[in-house]
């Protein structure tokens, strides 16, 4: 890539937002990334970015606030002086009964999961031109929720379908393109390989395992490259066969 091609990770200082971060770096774009508490991790992972000789931006941004996707993407382009690159990664997972789900959970998840994500890409959109890639993260529940539970999660993530594949239409004229990652069971903070949930989950899977953030980080890769440039509109699994 450029030496100049910048990057904004959205919940990039842990899990698959980090593993994301740091391969984009590796794939030569300079990368900026948003956390909300955990300053110490994002401060590493830039640390990580510079070393491998590349500039890192941590920016401290709520996905789920009124303001923050825009704030984030405006002090990315203050810093960092352009962006080409979007991912949607930041999220909230909120999974009960449905009788147990009030207002608040409601607005939490929706407000982060979908409401910062159309944010977030409104205002990447402002400032791409031809190539500009906008790719966010989903979930394997969209095509398959194995148990009750995740109603309210798996119907944020569902909206990111309809997001994305209108984003491609209306922003393909400029040579932008808009896709979408599903990742299943993936070994992160939030859902442990060793975690008391991980053998149900990995029984799900047709390999028998978790992923990795990495894993998932390969597929953002190529679809933030000159590889994919005729790819839009398009949803990938990363999800060890969880839909099959």
């Amino acid at each position: 890539m450029n030496g100049n091609t910048v990057a904004l990770v959205t919940g990039g200082s842990r899990g698959i937002g980090a593993a994301t971060a740091l391969r984009l770096a590796e794939d030569g774009f300079d990368v900026a990334l948003t956390y909300v508490n955990g300053a110490g991790l994002a401060a590493e992972v830039v640390g990580k970015i510079e070393a491998l000789g590349r500039r890192g931006l941590a920016v401290r941004a709520d996905a789920g606030a009124a303001d923050g996707p825009r704030t984030a993407v405006e002090e990315t382009v203050r810093a960092l002086g352009r962006l080409d690159v979007l991912v949607n990664n930041a999220g909230a997972g909120v999974v009960g009964p449905l009788d147990t789900l009030g207002p608040a959970e409601v607005d939490l998840v929706l407000g982060v999961n979908v409401r910062g994500a159309f944010l977030a890409a409104q205002a990447a959109a402002a400032h791409m031109g031809s190539g500009g890639r906008i790719v966010t993260i989903g979930s394997c529940m969209v095509g398959r929720v194995p148990g009750p539970g995740g109603t309210l999660y798996a119907m944020s993530k569902a909206a990111m379908t309809g997001l994305t594949k209108s984003l491609a239409r209306e922003l393909g004229g400029r040579g932008i393109t808009a896709n979408l990652v599903h990742p299943g069971p993936t070994d992160t903070d939030m859902n442990p390989a060793d975690g008391p949930y991980a053998d149900a989950q990995r029984s799900m899977t047709a390999l028998g395992r978790y992923g990795t953030p990495e894993e998932v980080a390969a597929m953002v890769s190529f679809l933030a490259g000159p590889d994919s440039a005729y790819v839009t509109g398009a949803e990938f699994s990363v999800d060890g066969g969880h839909a099959a």
